[in-house]
């Protein structure tokens, strides 16, 4: 199979009558476009389509897969649409809105709530560009992340989990909501039963139990909250932590956190090697369980109530844009290393 990809769905194609305007973002997983659905009501439609595992020619509908590949293919797709039916359950102003999911053109897509304003990876971006002592202040990252652990808790009592957090999927909208977007759980399904579908991890992000392969065994909330912890890692130190593979031959980040100490409360960074471990039992095993730690507040910058992310956006000179996914040119620039 080429290694070309797929190419997007051409501007007004009409989809179980939603009209495709424009490409949004493109991933080795799958496209999202900017749609409209029969009201006139722009949305994002994220379709399932595996760069791996299939290609499409430009101003075709249909994916080609391979024989050899077509029953990962059709595993992926079955997880996508189960993920798509699980979010849909989900009613949460911290969870990104999933409104209709469906089958056609031999694939599946998933139609969610079209966002405007920028991700928490591009606020990182803009705030480390002012080199100061303090990347976020302590009071913006409690309030922030107290927000998504709502959203987050309501997505484990669903029995599910992200799989994928991460800046660049934590989007803090035009009307001051933080929202998770981009669940990695279809994704997750591939990496793990594939023998040819390259795991994509993002450097940092992900749990040392994603990378072993046991079919999802193992994995747990412990694992979306490694994540978290190494979100709000970033909010401090402006770039994302060693990956845990370096982790493992050699950690890193007691060095790290203690050189924030004075920057950050001793219980925020003790928050954060928590969520941290290498060891998933020496984590909080619940998001609850964290919501009660990140709830103390021992610095009195902790007990002043956080700006509103429009007098952030204002302050950093981020533009106001809308999408569902970030950017790879803001992806990169975020990982490298300072």
């Amino acid at each position: 199979m080429s290694k070309t990809k797929p190419a997007p769905l051409p501007p007004d194609t009409v989809i179980c009558g939603y009209r495709i305007v424009r490409l949004l973002a493109a991933g080795g997983f799958g496209l999202v476009y900017l749609a409209l659905d029969a009201h006139g009501q722009e949305v994002a439609i994220k379709e399932y389509l595996p760069a791996s595992l299939a290609m499409r020619a430009p101003g075709e509908l249909l994916p080609v897969v391979a024989p050899d590949k077509q029953a990962l293919y059709r595993l992926g797709l079955r997880s996508f649409f189960e993920e798509g039916r699980a979010l849909a359950q989900i009613s949460h102003p911290a969870v990104v809105g999933v409104l209709n999911f469906f089958r056609e053109n031999e694939t599946v897509y998933m139609v969610m709530d079209y966002l405007r304003g920028a991700s928490l990876q591009e606020f990182i971006v803009a705030a480390r560009s002012r080199q100061r002592k303090k990347v976020l202040r302590e009071a913006t990252i409690r309030s922030l992340f107290d927000e998504i652990l709502r959203g987050l808790r309501i997505v484990h009592q669903h029995k599910m989990l992200h799989l994928d957090i991460k800046p660049a999927n934590i989007f803090i909208t035009d009307d001051n909501r933080a929202v998770l977007i981009d669940f990695g759980a279809a994704r997750e399904v591939l990496n793990t039963e594939g023998t040819f579908v390259r795991p994509i991890y993002t450097p940092g992000f992900a749990a040392p139990e994603m990378y072993r392969r046991t079919g999802g065994a193992g994995l747990g909330p412990w694992t979306d909250i490694y994540a978290i912890g190494a979100c709000l890692y970033a909010c401090m130190q402006g770039y994302p932590p060693h990956d845990a593979p370096q982790r493992q031959d050699k950690d890193r980040l007691p060095a790290s956190l203690a050189r924030l100490r004075g920057v950050y409360s001793d219980n925020l960074i003790q928050v954060v090697q928590w969520c941290m471990a290498l060891d998933p039992l020496s984590r909080p095993q619940s998001v609850f369980a964290l919501q009660r730690e990140l709830a103390r507040e021992d610095s009195p910058e902790a007990a002043v109530a956080a700006p509103w992310w429009q007098r952030w956006r204002d302050r950093l000179g981020l533009t106001r844009t809308a999408s569902a996914a970030t950017p790879r040119s803001q992806r990169s620039s975020f990982l490298e290393p300072p």
